[in-house]
């Protein structure tokens, strides 16, 4: 048996030190598979509590840690306080890694740091840098989030994924006799767990947020789909589902095919990838379909519950550096809905300024284009241009959606 911080240090180590997405470095790491629930468990807990290990390092270290030691003392300190590990096997543990690393002169530092931590001496700020301190989601963020929902701020960032969205297509039946939460959409439920099996890969059901989904409800039936920025494909393929055909575009060749294998393995036929950047006009396209999805480009905030290693990096600048895509995209592709046919521009953010504050503008300078109301059955709130569904009422699940229609 391998050291038990051993496959999250190297699943932690490839998204602290080399910024890889925290689903790809799961999957792109051998992984003791006897253990593999803990090692998942350990790195999700890690990052959803990355700003408290943080404050809980400074206090038994008088400078940071190179890299390797204190992505170490984070599994460490997150084992010893939130699983409520023996302090001993901990440190054993932390310094028979350090060992086997290399870095066998750290381990006298770390031995001896672990065992003198005291939890009481950990500061927690008041107000909104308690808030980043505790939760996900980093100061610049809690500070846009209040200035949209005031007093509801604390509850959507404390807000937790509910579980794994499940949506079937066929033979739901044979998963409903575990605990399930039934959301408001047909055949799609939430399981605290669900590992996939082999009716996974026949398309008997598939893994798609539940905001996905919201999106897809609002999107009108109609003849002729085009889904921008589509990949990995689970819209487009819903959307078939309602519409006679389906255009998904991607900027990238190989995002084209994770739609073509997504379409494939859900049996639908009526989904074509096309490979395109959905900022440059296709003349082949102006007023050529009745629905247009632009889901664009975004800050993601969303969808912190679900991927908490999302806001490392993130920064007021990266997240207002985005607007340009974002207009560019509905700029462009409003060229391709015929007269009378529906513009709909989604993302998973909750900041205003990356929603109503893009759709709003957008309105006032093209007046063939009117709001429509939005309607979903799931919880949200209704804003000035669209639908804004809340992670503490949307089962953790934060997204935008805005309905328009061309005169």
């Amino acid at each position: 048996m391998t050291n038990p911080f051993y496959d999250p240090y190297q699943v932690l180590t490839k998204v602290y030190g080399a910024g890889a997405h925290l689903k790809l470095a799961l999957a792109d790491t051998p992984i003791e598979e006897l253990h593999r629930a803990r090692t998942v468990r350990t790195v999700y807990g890690v990052l959803e509590h990355d700003g408290y290990l943080t404050a809980c390092i400074a206090t038994i270290a008088q400078k940071s840690p190179k890299s390797a030691v204190r992505v170490v003392l984070k599994i460490a300190l997150y084992w010893l306080i939130f699983l409520e590990k023996p302090r001993y096997m901990v440190t054993d543990t932390a310094v028979t890694l350090l060992k086997k690393l290399g870095k066998g002169g750290a381990a006298g530092f770390v031995n001896a740091a672990l065992r003198a931590f005291d939890q009481n001496k950990v500061v927690i700020p008041t107000g909104d840098e308690g808030l980043a301190f505790t939760t996900h989601y980093p100061l610049f963020a809690i500070e846009r989030i209040r200035r949209d929902w005031g007093a509801r701020t604390e509850a959507i960032v404390r807000a937790k994924s509910c579980g794994v969205t499940v949506r079937f297509v066929r033979g739901a039946e044979k998963y409903l006799d575990r605990a399930h939460i039934a959301t408001p959409f047909e055949n799609v439920y939430i399981f605290e767990r669900f590992a996939r099996d082999e009716n996974f890969l026949v398309g008997d059901y598939t893994f798609q947020s539940v905001g996905s989904i919201a999106i897809c409800g609002v999107v009108e039936p109609c003849e002729n789909m085009f889904d921008a920025c589509a990949a990995p494909g689970g819209k487009s393929v819903l959307l078939a589902g309602k519409c006679v055909h389906v255009t998904a575009s991607e900027l990238h060749a190989h995002r084209v095919s994770l739609i073509e294998s997504y379409a494939a393995r859900m049996g639908t036929g009526n989904v074509t990838a096309v490979q395109a950047d959905s900022t440059l006009f296709r003349p082949e396209w102006e007023n050529a379909f009745d629905g247009v999805l632009c889901d664009v480009p975004c800050s993601g905030f969303g969808t912190v519950t679900e991927n908490p290693d999302l806001p490392l990096g993130k920064t007021a600048e990266s997240v207002k550096g985005l607007a340009p895509t974002q207009r560019a995209i509905l700029e462009n592709c409003a060229r391709y809905v015929k007269r009378g046919g529906h513009l709909y521009y989604s993302t998973c953010s909750l900041f205003s300024e990356e929603n109503d504050g893009i759709v709003a503008p957008f309105l006032a300078a093209h007046p063939e284009y009117v709001c429509c109301e939005a309607q979903s059955p799931l919880a949200h709130e209704k804003t000035a241009c669209g639908l804004q569904f809340l992670p503490d009422t949307a089962y953790g699940a934060g997204f935008y959606i805005a309905k328009m229609r061309k005169l």
